[in-house]
């Protein structure tokens, strides 16, 4: 059995804001915490981490997660990559650098902003080994393994990477996906999508769009993540047909 787990769910700032502002959450909803956007997904020992957020220690005492094999990468954004430093426990513990995938400019710009984290110096020694992200990944783990489809999508002005994997999608940062890539998303069991506001944003689908791409691709499941101040747990619950339900922090899946 494979098992994702939505590590946080919430916008770049996550919710509340550094300032206490809830916006139009109800602060008395748990589910209203939101720390920002990552995922977990294991499969026996294999413990695969997407994206380091800020939040990133928080999620992974919360969810007691023991150990990390490697991170997939979906862009460059400080509220996907910042945590990377956090990793430094697991490369103590396992007594080697952690692989990383990114596409080919996420991986140039994080180590760029990380070098220490790669090349070491000043103190440092090397925590993370960079790997260039194909179209197609297998990460294994003794007589275990994933096999990962990614491609990329638009997210503003940059491109972001897209994960496919045991009939999951995992699009957390997008306002566009290409057509040709479309046979990728087909037949899935969750879909879990960047839904950021009610209003249009330019580089985030907003409710309509996140609802309108749910309808095209007919998944069994859509679930709604990278929520902004202005979508409501329980508004959201109350509101969207059956099959779409809003993330929170620590929803886990079964696969």
């Amino acid at each position: 059995m494979t098992k994702i787990t939505i590590l946080g769910c919430g916008s770049s700032l996550g919710s509340p804001w550094i300032t206490n502002y809830w916006g139009k959450l109800n602060k008395k909803n748990k589910f209203n915490f939101r720390t920002r956007c990552s995922a977990h997904i294991k499969k026996g020992d294999l413990s695969i981490l997407i994206d380091t957020s800020p939040d990133i220690k928080k999620q992974i005492l919360d969810n007691k997660i023991k150990n990390i094999d490697c991170v997939l990468y979906t862009h460059e954004h400080a509220d996907q990559t910042s945590g990377i430093f956090e990793l430094r426990p697991f490369f103590w513990k396992n007594k080697k650098p952690i692989d990383i995938y990114a596409n080919k400019k996420c991986l140039k710009l994080i180590k760029e902003k990380y070098d220490y984290c790669f090349y070491g110096g000043g103190g440092y020694i090397p925590i993370i080994k960079g790997n260039l992200l194909k179209n197609s990944l297998i990460i294994k783990k003794k007589n275990t393994e994933i096999k990962f489809k990614s491609f990329l999508i638009n997210h503003g002005l940059i491109k972001a990477s897209a994960f496919v994997f045991d009939k999951v999608a995992y699009l957390s940062d997008c306002n566009g996906i290409n057509k040709k890539d479309y046979k990728n998303l087909s037949n899935l069991k969750y879909l879990i999508i960047d839904c950021l506001k009610i209003n249009p944003h330019p580089s985030h689908f907003n409710l309509d769009q996140a609802i309108q791409v749910s309808n095209l691709l007919k998944p069994k499941k859509t679930i709604l993540t990278n929520l902004h101040t202005d979508l409501d747990y329980n508004f959201l619950k109350k509101n969207l047909p059956k099959h779409i339900r809003p993330a929170y922090d620590g929803l886990s899946l079964n696969i």
